[in-house]
């Protein structure tokens, strides 16, 4: 079968599987070496469309299938730039693709990133490390996904000038750049350029598995689950709510001070409820919320609370004097709410804004201190 007759069958393929996501992907397997490159008609993040034909005059094309979420996908950014860098010169251009469905994605897969793998995700992600290579956006229909088969993000595919395939694996035999010690995709490019054999044609790939389209049951079943926990708020002090900022948890607590009767604090609490299920799970962090209705008006803060599914740790103030809960909580808020703060243990706040959040700046925040790495 031919590169064309491929790219047509596994836009099929990835057709059947966008109608029942309960389709197999079992049978999705890694191109073999010597295997030629299949077509592929794909978004960049520059608002082109890329096919295989506009990387024609390359002597050699590595593509690169990665992903914006993925803590080791994201170890591997520099690298690859730097590759770029190092062989552009000598006929060598990378293309980085993006396998993953964004709906297949669960929030808390999330822990290691501020953004997930939406193409408009991908253009800011790019923007902002300034890639210099182009980023394609294969989430919709999968199709250059399964006609190459990626079984993890970073997973890189190395063609000769015939575009026969050279070498597929891992870029490297660690994540963490000191300790590096075989340089796999380097070597293989390194060879094919001497004109030498590829000492290593495959090599085994360590990251993230391949969002399919047929895990999005998975990212529902997560919420369904989530709607389910218990919520519950309790009275606080003005001596609970210095406690509170002192931080002692071990963690890095975002605390949101909101209200039923504030349209902003209604508005973006779904939204904090999202950031809460990104890190709770895999990362030292909490969320707490207390809310500054009257003490009388507790029934109408926990339907709210049940409401919007907060499950975190929610106060309600207890006191009718206001003046008390701006003293014991922040010392540079001016009284405005919503008012969101982050925390690090210790009590350092490293985040305070007064308004509705802006949802990418708060998990930016929070993975500025939290890390994107495993290592």
């Amino acid at each position: 079968m031919n590169g064309r007759n491929v790219f047509w069958s596994a836009i099929l393929i990835a057709t059947i599987v966008m109608g029942n996501v309960s389709a197999e992907t079992s049978k999705v397997v890694p191109l073999e070496i010597g295997a030629t490159a299949p077509d592929f008609s794909l978004p960049g993040v520059d608002g082109r469309e890329y096919r295989l034909a506009d990387f024609a005059d390359a002597n050699i094309l590595v593509i690169v299938f990665t992903a914006n979420h993925c803590p080791t996908a994201q170890a591997y950014e520099s690298r690859l730039m730097q590759l770029v860098t190092d062989y552009k010169s000598k006929g060598v251009a990378v293309v980085a693709i993006s396998p993953n469905d964004p709906q297949a994605v669960r929030l808390d897969e999330l822990g290691y990133t501020d953004m997930g793998d939406s193409l408009d995700e991908m253009k800011i992600r790019a923007a902002e490390r300034k890639f210099n290579f182009p980023y394609l956006y294969d989430g919709q229909t999968q199709a250059a996904a399964r006609a190459y088969g990626p079984v993890s993000t970073p997973h890189v595919f190395i063609f000769d000038k015939e575009r026969k395939l050279q070498y597929a694996g891992a870029v490297d035999n660690s994540e963490d750049p000191s300790k590096i010690k075989k340089s796999f995709a380097r070597d293989a490019i390194d060879a094919l350029l001497d004109g030498r054999e590829i000492a290593i044609k495959k090599m085994k790939t360590v990251g993230c598995t391949i969002k399919w389209a047929d895990k999005r049951n998975s990212a529902q079943k997560a919420f369904a689950e989530w709607a389910k926990e218990p919520v519950e708020v309790n009275l606080i002090d003005a001596n609970g709510v210095r406690e509170i900022m002192k931080n002692n948890s071990g963690k890095l607590r975002l605390v949101n001070i909101w209200a039923t009767w504030c349209g902003p604090c209604v508005i973006e609490m779904p939204e904090l409820v999202n950031i809460n299920r990104m890190y709770r799970s895999s990362r030292p962090f909490e969320m707490v919320t207390i809310s500054g209705d009257m003490p009388g008006k507790k029934d109408a803060v926990i339907k709210f609370l049940k409401d919007k599914q907060v499950s975190c740790t929610n106060y309600q103030f207890n006191s009718e004097d206001r003046t008390e809960l701006g003293e014991a909580l922040d010392k540079d808020w001016e009284g405005g709410i919503p008012y969101t703060v982050i925390i690090k243990p210790g009590g350092e706040i490293i985040y305070r804004h007064t308004g509705p959040i802006d949802p990418l700046e708060v998990k930016k925040a929070i993975i500025g201190y939290l890390g994107r790495y495993y290592f």
